[in-house]
């Protein structure tokens, strides 16, 4: 391989199986497909334990998020030949749990026809022009408001599962109890955590769940209901693989909730994938992997997968190709063989990891111009909504309905697009209805 064709592949245009013919390429992809596993390796502790707040038992959980994350990277790296690994998705899987079955009552089997329905739609914006409309037609200051909105959203997830806040007496929320052993281990591990990070440590977020996860042992830490589950037990996971209830299909909780969580994927997914991919020709395949394997991922039991912000530290250790992905995707694979490890794992060891994680999530707001009050107030209204009435979809809501009428008191009309118009139409409609129910 020549000197310009190496350059191709540091600008990541270079097929596959060029790249897949030279060593020194694919012992980097290889080291990026690893760094980017460690990455996000959390998430196999994490989503059982907030699936598990939806009914869904976590032992079973645990396979379904390893085995839509392995498939989701191999259709990632063989149909998008792009870094980006596949896993269910922080913020989706809130929206999932603590608005689609806590706060609308409906069942885990729902939420998941629900998140099949929502990929279908999504699948067919993804395989079409809409896809383009909405790129380009959907303000950023909308994107990141929702990117950062989500985030928030898992900052009180974390700060509850840490018992760092709590219901208060004479407030909304209060300090939590700081004498509680389980409140000190998350507040070590949150220090831990941010230490490894700010450090660049590879697997940073990794370490401190199993560092943390070692101190709780030492001193008895343990949750009552910790996952007890080893590889002989996946001859039971078909409890919950193609469970989805579509029997209220035509109601107006599952459409609206349908709704929501179809504009949670699409615009999730666009604004993370532009934010990171190397190559900007290759974000239409990569969506496309993205809309598919949410699918698939509703069939194997679980909250639909997303593109992982973590891709960026894979991306950063210089992966290029969708051997990376392929990488990470084996690395699923193998950590089968080690989930009895999650018996140890408290929260108070998971909750320091999704408070870093919005905390991220939440640097979409230096996208916003809080200069121009009718950008960045809609997308307030996004970040703040989200959290403080647990609903993705009333965040969603207010945003999208308050930014046409915002421009046009500011004379500003020529910003709009149709997709600002159609979407603030359809928001209202939701609100509307949401309020009848």
């Amino acid at each position: 391989m020549d000197k310009k064709q190496r350059e191709e592949v540091v600008a990541n245009k270079l097929p596959l199986r060029e790249a897949l013919k030279d060593k020194t390429l694919i012992k980097r992809e290889m080291i990026a497909g690893v760094t980017g596993f460690f990455a996000i390796s959390y998430i196999i502790i994490v989503n059982p334990m907030i699936l598990k707040d939806a009914g869904i038992p976590t032992d079973l959980s645990v396979f379904a998020t390893i085995i839509s994350s392995l498939v989701g990277c191999l259709i990632m790296g063989i149909w998008a030949n792009a870094p980006v690994i596949l896993t269910p998705g922080m913020g989706v899987n809130a929206f999932f749990t603590y608005t689609v079955v806590v706060a609308m009552g409906l069942s885990w089997q729902e939420a998941v026809a629900i998140s099949m329905v929502s990929s279908v739609i999504y699948i067919l914006i993804a395989f079409t022009k809409l896809s383009e409309i909405l790129a380009k037609g959907i303000p950023d200051a909308l994107k990141a408001g929702i990117t950062a909105g989500i985030g928030l959203f898992l900052v009180e997830i974390g700060l509850e599962k840490a018992q760092l806040i709590q219901q208060g007496k004479n407030s909304i929320l209060a300090l939590g109890d700081m004498t509680k052993p389980a409140t000190l281990l998350a507040i070590f591990g949150l220090l831990l955590t941010l230490f490894l990070f700010i450090r660049n440590v590879t697997g940073g977020f990794f370490i401190g769940i199993l560092v943390t996860s070692l101190i709780g042992i030492l001193f008895g830490i343990k949750d009552q209901a910790s996952p007890s589950v080893g590889i002989g037990d996946i001859t039971k996971y078909s409890a919950i693989v193609a469970k989805g209830d579509f029997s209220r299909i035509i109601s107006i909780p599952f459409i609206l909730a349908c709704f929501s969580m179809t504009m949670i994927l699409v615009f999730e997914s666009m604004g993370l994938l532009e934010g990171i991919m190397p190559n900007p020709k290759k974000f239409k395949k990569a969506f496309q992997a993205s809309s598919v394997t949410s699918f698939i991922s509703g069939i194997l039991g679980t909250s639909p997968t997303v593109a992982a912000a973590e891709s960026a530290s894979a991306i950063e250790s210089g992966g290029r190709t969708g051997l990376t992905a392929i990488v990470a995707g084996m690395m699923f694979a193998i950590s089968m063989f080690f989930i009895p490890l999650l018996s140890f794992v408290p929260q108070a060891a998971i909750a320091p990891v999704i408070i870093i994680t919005g905390a991220l999530m939440m640097n979409q707001l230096s996208r916003i111009n809080m200069f121009d009050f009718s950008d960045w107030f809609p997308a307030f209204l996004i970040v703040v909504l989200i959290p403080f009435t647990t609903s993705i979809s009333t965040g969603l809501a207010f945003g999208f309905v308050t930014y046409p009428i915002l421009k046009i008191a500011a004379g500003k009309v020529r910003e709009l697009t149709v997709a600002t118009y159609i979407l603030g139409v359809l928001f209202l409609c939701d609100l509307v209805l949401s309020a009848l129910l």
